[in-house]
C-alpha cells in the first residue's frame, strides 16, 4: 500500500467542503442584510394643522451606523454593480466561489507535497545501505507528498525483486498523479465558462436595450444606457474571472509536471539501489571478477 501521511483524501476533502461553506456563508449573509435592511427605528415627525394644534407621526427609519459590514458591502460601489448587471451575475458569482476554492485547495495540497527531493533520496539511499529496507521504509513512511509515497510503495515490493518494484512504483504513480491533478478539470471548467456567461450577459443586456428602444416613442441615449450598462458589467465580470483561474491553472501544470519528473527521477535511483544491494559483492566491496 501507498503511505499519505498528511495528504490523505479524507483531510484534504474534508478541507474544501469547510472552505466552500464558509465561502457560500459569507455570500449569502450580504443578502440577508439587504433583505433585512438594518434595524428600524422611529422619528417622530412634527406636522401642523392649524395654528393650535400640532400631529406628531412617527415614521421608521433605519439607522445607517446599525446595518453593518455586509449592509455596508450592499450599498457601494461594488454591490451596485453586481444589482446592474442582471440575473447573468449569479452563475457568475457561483463561477467566482467555485475558483476560488479550488485555487486555494490545490495551492494548499501542492504545498503540503513539496519536499526536498534529492536530499529524501540521499537519506534513503545510505539509510538502505546501512539499515536495511525496513528502516528506509519507515523512513518514507513518516515523509509526506508523493515522492516519499512512490518509495514506499517500491520498498514494499523489495524483496520480490525489480520488476515487482517497478510494477509497485508504476502503480503508485497513477494513484499519486490521480491526486495531484485532482480538481484541475472544474478549474479548466470555470476559466472556460465565465467567459461565456459573461457574452451571454452581453446578449441579454442588449436584447433589453433594443427592447426599450421599441418600447419607446422617442429614442435617447440614457434608454438604452441601462441595458448597454448590464452588457459590459457582464462581459468585465466574466473576464476578471477567466483571466486568473486561467493563470493558477497553468501554474498548476507546471508544479504537477515537475512532481512527474522528479518522481520518474526517484522512482529510477530507486530501483537501480536496490539492483546494487542485491548484486553480489566480493572482498573489497565490489562484483566479483569473473576469470575464464
Amino acid at each position: 500500500m501507498v503511505a499519505h501521511v498528511d495528504l490523505g483524501p479524507g483531510k484534504s476533502s474534508q478541507f474544501v467542503s469547510r472552505l466552500i461553506l464558509l465561502v457560500v456563508a459569507l455570500t449569502l449573509l450580504p443578502h440577508a442584510a439587504a433583505a433585512q435592511g438594518g434595524i428600524p427605528r422611529t422619528q417622530p415627525i412634527v406636522a401642523t394643522a392649524d395654528s393650535d394644534t400640532t400631529i406628531s407621526i412617527s415614521k421608521p427609519v433605519v439607522a445607517t451606523g446599525e446595518r453593518g459590514f455586509f449592509g455596508r458591502m450592499g450599498g457601494s460601489a461594488l454591490g451596485q454593480l453586481y444589482s446592474k448587471g442582471g440575473i447573468v451575475m449569479h452563475p457568475l458569482l457561483l463561477c467566482a466561489i467555485l475558483g476560488l476554492v479550488l485555487i486555494v485547495e490545490r495551492l494548499w495540497t501542492l504545498s503540503r507535497a513539496r519536499v526536498n527531493t534529492r536530499r529524501l533520496m540521499v537519506e534513503v539511499t545510505q539509510t538502505l545501505r546501512t539499515e536495511g529496507p525496513d528502516a528506509a521504509l519507515q523512513l518514507c513512511q513518516r515523509t509526506r507528498g508523493p515522492i516519499a509515497a512512490i518509495m514506499h510503495a517500491g520498498l514494499v515490493r523489495a524483496d520480490r525483486g525489480p520488476e515487482a518494484v517497478e510494477k509497485a512504483i508504476a502503480s503508485a504513480g497513477a494513484i499519486e498523479m490521480a491526486h495531484l491533478e485532482r480538481g484541475l478539470l472544474a478549474l479548466a471548467s470555470v476559466s472556460n465558462v465565465a467567459p461565456l456567461l459573461g457574452f451571454l450577459g452581453t446578449v441579454t443586456g442588449m436584447i433589453a436595450a433594443f427592447a426599450a428602444i421599441a418600447a419607446a416613442e422617442q429614442v435617447s441615449a440614457k434608454l438604452v444606457a441601462k441595458g448597454i450598462e448590464e452588457a459590459l458589467i457582464t462581459t468585465a465580470a466574466g473576464l476578471m474571472i477567466a483571466v486568473p483561474v486561467s493563470a493558477f491553472y497553468s501554474y498548476f501544470v507546471l508544479q504537477i509536471d515537475r512532481f512527474v519528473l522528479e518522481m520518474e527521477e526517484a522512482s529510477a535511483d530507486l530501483v537501480d539501489e536496490l539492483m546494487d544491494l542485491e548484486r553480489p559483492k566480493g572482498p573489497a566491496g565490489r562484483p566479483p571478477i569473473m576469470r575464464g
